[in-house]
């Protein structure tokens, strides 16, 4: 059997002095449990005091023991976010640009919703109109100012009937095939609209520049009664349109002519009315009631 190895450090003197050291430490620690158990057993409330003593003294030590436990346990989840922080970002870019679509879609339907809500209360309250239309195109740059409609003849439209749209007067019905038809804009050069100031009935005639203007002569001769910012309505002389539809407002004057534009753009509305002349709508025919039958008389017992 072998010799076991001798625990003696030897000449080491350093060997030695650790050696020396170690049981020292442990000595003493044995020493300082025992007083411990010994003062917990025989006096509690000293006990308790020095309990409270070294939870203070050592607070800072175990406060940076658990930051560092807590650091060292979170590099895997700090690596694992670094690999995965490229990917994130690429759902992350594309979930955003997403929801902006959906924000732009949304925003488009709650201005469609305004418009057809617009044309909606427009029809409830005007019953001279024959069908509700939309704009499917629109000359914007030619010298003739036309738009088209998607519907016509087959659907009740004639020529010369008044087209406007929530915001204002479009125009008025140019020829019609069965199922289209031509609009004459306000802007173009045969428009020709009787117009009055909306605040003071001022009268005046509008006539297309066809440059996306018009021009607005008052009937009265001497001084131009007009102000940049004053709002145009149809006066319904001339039995074509029916007053009070807004039509425009003046944004410029030179010498005795006032400039405006039309408060209904026919690049940015969609849904338009066409309604029966004005003469028509007022001079035509109510739908008589019909009249009721007569009782059968009461059979003879």
């Amino acid at each position: 059997m072998a010799r076991p190895p001798s625990r003696r450090p030897g000449h080491n003197r350093k060997a030695q002095y650790s050696l020396f050291a170690s049981y020292v430490v442990a000595v003493t620690g044995a020493a300082v449990g025992l007083l411990l158990v010994v003062v917990a057993i025989f006096d509690p409330t000293g006990f308790a005091a020095i309990r409270t003593v070294t939870a203070e003294v050592t607070r800072p030590v175990s406060a940076g023991l658990k930051n560092m436990v807590s650091g060292v346990s979170s590099i895997d989840e700090v690596l694992a976010a670094y690999w995965r922080a490229g990917s994130q970002n690429v759902a992350l870019r594309r979930q955003v640009e997403a929801d902006r679509n959906r924000i732009i879609e949304a925003k488009g339907i709650v201005q469609e919703n305004m418009r057809l809500k617009k044309l909606l209360k427009l029809v409830d309250t005007d019953r001279s109109e024959v069908v509700a239309a939309r704009l499917i195109a629109s000359s914007a740059t030619s010298t003739r100012r036309f738009a088209r409609l998607n519907a016509g003849s087959w659907q009740g439209v004639r020529p010369g009937m008044p087209v406007r749209a929530a915001e204002g007067l479009i125009g008025r019905v140019h020829s019609v095939t069965p199922n289209t038809a031509e609009v004459v804009l306000l802007t173009d050069g045969s428009s020709i609209v009787p117009v009055r100031r909306a605040n003071d009935n001022v009268p005046a005639i509008s006539t297309g520049l066809a440059d996306g203007s018009i021009e607005i002569r008052a009937l009265a001769a001497g001084r131009n009664p007009f102000k940049p910012g004053d709002l145009l309505v149809t006066s319904g002389i001339g039995g074509v349109y029916q007053p009070n539809i807004p039509v425009a407002v003046v944004v410029r004057i030179a010498g005795e002519i006032a400039y405006g534009v039309p408060l209904a753009n026919p690049a940015r509305v969609d849904a338009v009315v066409v309604e029966r002349a004005f003469e028509d709508a007022v001079t035509r025919p109510e739908t008589a009631a019909p009249t009721p039958a007569p009782a059968a008389p009461p059979t003879a017992p």
